[in-house]
């Protein structure tokens, strides 16, 4: 049976507010071009990106916390990720987990049925490894906040799951990042890594990886969350933003910093950090300007990191990792897709642990 013509789908309009989303009940599905697929859509998770991009808070005219909420000023040539501009009316929404339902010249169409979820990392075939060639689902191209979506048919990959579409719309994203944070900090069973935001989408998925690597892990999230951490098994959990941190940690030595926070507690973190640590940063959402004294980094012989475009190969890892059930996921709430408004208010809110999901 062919897919409609048109689907019901979230369209963002512009810069500003949640209501620059915008449901359309008649939209025109895409059809997918040369090497792509066609995926009805199952379950789109939520994540900063999206909030990031529609607000404009990457702007550099933006030095605010992120609030999800309009800027009276976002600057017209550096409003995404990438620092370039985005082309309007856009479909966000990354975390695809769906099913192929029809696919573009060149695709195999043994591939039609297959259950997938998206590498969201838009690359040049021919120059893969090229991190200026790299554009990101949801903002260079319409992503899932739809019935339907096209992607690359490289970038769905196959999953063999007896999780939900909602559970697994929780990866693509979320553990994605933090596993390229990871990565490029290289960390291994030797270090420690303190995680703060430990409750949200990434902190929640640095948790679980750091411990895959058989790293000690210290969450720092807030008190009334600690329930909900526990379940990710970290070694120590301390208070969202504790007053002296080096007398909560009680001598421990910490090796690697794992960050999506930022804001006016950087300092307090970058003190503790033990000679020779690493600091691997991936988001700033409590504000992304920090003061440094240059001493610290170079008499304590730090390394500072920073982590967008992921490595080629940890997609591939994630599907092994979900596949083993080495890593599970944090669904913290499922909205309908025609409720995104909400959806993305309670994510900003950063009430919930864990992921919410939209499902059309």
């Amino acid at each position: 049976m062919s897919p409609p013509k048109t689907m019901t789908a979230m369209v963002t309009m512009g810069h500003g507010d949640l209501d620059q989303m915008v449901l359309h009940h008649d939209w025109p599905r895409p059809d997918p071009a040369p090497g792509e697929v066609l995926i009805r859509v199952g379950a789109c998770g939520l994540n900063n990106t999206d909030v990031n991009t529609r607000s404009g808070w990457y702007s550099k005219t933006v030095t605010d916390a992120t609030t999800g909420g309009a800027f009276d000023k976002v600057g017209k040539d550096d409003p995404t990720w990438g620092g370039a501009p985005i082309t309007f009316p856009r479909i966000q929404g990354a975390d695809v987990c769906g099913e192929i339902v029809g696919v573009g010249q060149g695709v195999d169409p043994a591939r039609i049925g297959e259950r997938v979820i998206t590498d969201n990392w838009l690359r040049d075939p021919q120059d893969p490894e090229n991190k200026d060639k790299t554009g990101y689902y949801g903002s260079e191209r319409d992503g899932g906040f739809a019935q339907f979506t096209t992607i690359p048919a490289r970038n769905a990959l196959a999953v063999k799951s007896d999780l939900s579409d909602a559970e697994l719309a929780t990866f693509s994203c979320s553990f994605s990042t933090a596993e390229g944070m990871l990565t490029r900090a290289e960390v291994t069973e030797r270090d420690t890594v303190l995680i703060p935001g430990a409750s949200g989408g990434v902190g929640g998925a640095l948790v679980q990886l750091a411990k895959r690597r058989g790293a000690t892990v210290i969450a720092m999230a807030s008190e009334a969350k600690h329930t909900a951490v526990v379940d990710l098994n970290p070694d120590i959990i301390l208070p969202r933003a504790p007053e002296n941190l080096r007398e909560a940690l009680n001598g421990t030595r910490i090796t690697v910093i794992a960050d999506v926070v930022g804001g006016p507690y950087w300092p307090a973190l970058i003190d503790v950090l033990e000679r020779g640590g690493r600091y691997v940063c991936s988001g700033a959402i409590a504000g992304p300007m920090a003061t440094l004294d240059l001493r610290t980094l170079y008499l304590r012989d730090l390394t500072f990191l920073g982590s967008t475009v992921i490595d080629p190969g940890v997609m591939p890892n994630l599907i092994r990792y979900i596949e083993t059930g080495a890593i599970q996921p944090a669904l913290a709430a499922t909205y309908p897709l025609a409720e995104l408004q909400a959806a993305q208010a309670a994510f900003i809110a950063k009430s919930h642990t864990g992921n919410i999901v939209v499902c059309p």
